[in-house]
């Protein structure tokens, strides 16, 4: 899949997820747009970072530390981002598992519309 494509599908993954969550505040289509370029941005080049220093803690913790780490990276997002605020870390969790089931979701009917076309 293209990296458009997946842009797309987060940048409306974020916008649902700012409706969803009360704790995360987009202020408009654009912020949220950069808010999901600066996040693929973030998951490209921090993460693999921060997931290589902390290896013996996911290992102690079975793999469930990445959730921390994807709360950091939406965390550090927001900060990036004018109109993009996350009121806690809490939120920030929430918003990334929340993300994360609407863009696979949203990919797999992009799957299914492809194969059916």
């Amino acid at each position: 899949m293209g990296f458009i494509v997946r842009l797309f599908f987060t940048w409306i993954a974020i916008i649902i997820a700012s409706y969803i969550l009360p704790g995360i505040h987009i202020n408009d289509f654009i912020s949220a747009l950069i808010a999901a370029a600066v996040l693929a941005l973030l998951n490209t080049f921090v993460k693999p970072l921060l997931v290589i220093l902390t290896i013996p803690i996911t290992i102690l913790t079975l793999g469930l530390f990445l959730l921390v780490i994807n709360a950091l990276i939406v965390m550090m997002g927001a900060r990036i981002v004018d109109g993009f605020t996350v009121d806690s870390f809490w939120w920030a969790l929430g918003f990334s598992l929340v993300v994360s089931v609407i863009v696979s979701l949203l990919e797999t009917m992009d799957k299914a519309f492809r194969k059916k076309n």
